[in-house]
């Protein structure tokens, strides 16, 4: 469950016996609603009738379509925790760059224009580029010559996202992908942005050895005589506190400690 500060559990407890519901689904329409930037929220949660969307002003969808008086508490219960989201401080700080944050996008990609999510996908707008996270992988996109002005996800069993510009809907699969996954693993210049610990962002060699070792590019193979057995030891475990930070997946990790061990 989503780990909120003293303010936020405290808020969420109140609310929770106001409205009748269980902590876990306040928390739930919380989540739901900070993902959708205090204005939307798109929520699967069964104390509130299963799937559903709410939007700030707008229309107000529960899996029950005529219970009126359902779409009256989401409504309401949205709108208060869009107001508490932007008056206090519910959930601790995760540094930004990072899959957790509300600004999850690649941080040398500036201030977006615009940002919203549809679903289990979120989505930041910048000048010539797009950032796309579904499912925990971030993917950025030349937007080229497109002035996006909107995006929306197109349901179905092949579900795809686009966007509107001025030569009308683009889907973001025809555009060219500037990176894939965490930008850590392609952008060496981003790794120690998933640091949170101290400990890890005082060591220099984080800033130099990791890029090298997530590196595809077989010419930038380490060389055996670089390193002692406890350098090698010390980067391993600085690769298994980027695993823990999700700047890389199990498989990578277990990948480029394999290539280390072998050099020992």
């Amino acid at each position: 469950m989503q780990t909120l500060t003293n303010i936020g559990d405290n808020l969420v407890k109140g609310i929770s016996a106001r409205y009748g519901l269980s902590y876990e689904a306040v928390v739930h329409m919380l989540v739901a609603v900070n993902n959708g930037g205090g204005s939307m929220a798109q929520f699967n949660c069964p104390e509130l009738g299963g799937s559903g969307q709410w939007m700030r002003g707008g229309m107000t969808m529960v899996g029950d379509m005529f219970n009126n008086g359902l779409k009256n508490t989401v409504d309401n219960l949205c709108n208060e925790l869009a107001t508490i989201l932007a008056n206090n401080h519910v959930f601790p700080v995760i540094p930004a760059g990072t899959l957790g944050s509300n600004q999850w996008w690649p941080i040398n990609l500036g201030n977006p224009s615009s940002t919203g999510s549809q679903n289990n996908t979120r989505y930041a707008v910048f000048p010539n580029r797009l950032a796309v996270e579904k499912n925990g992988q971030i993917t950025v996109y030349d937007t080229l010559d497109h002035q996006i002005s909107g995006v929306s996800q197109q349901q179905g069993n092949n579900e795809s996202l686009t966007f509107n510009s001025q030569w009308g809907n683009i889907s973001v699969n025809s555009l060219p992908i500037v990176t894939e996954n965490n930008y850590s693993h392609t952008e060496s210049n981003q790794t120690t942005n998933f640091a949170q610990s101290d400990d890890l962002a005082k060591q220099p060699t984080t800033e130099v050895i990791a890029p090298d070792i997530m590196t595809n590019n077989t010419s930038t193979a380490i060389n055996a005589s670089q390193y002692s057995v406890n350098e090698t030891l010390d980067i391993i475990e600085k690769l298994a506190q980027l695993r823990d930070l999700g700047a890389l997946t199990d498989a990578e990790f277990n990948e480029k400690k394999s290539a280390l061990l072998q050099r020992i």
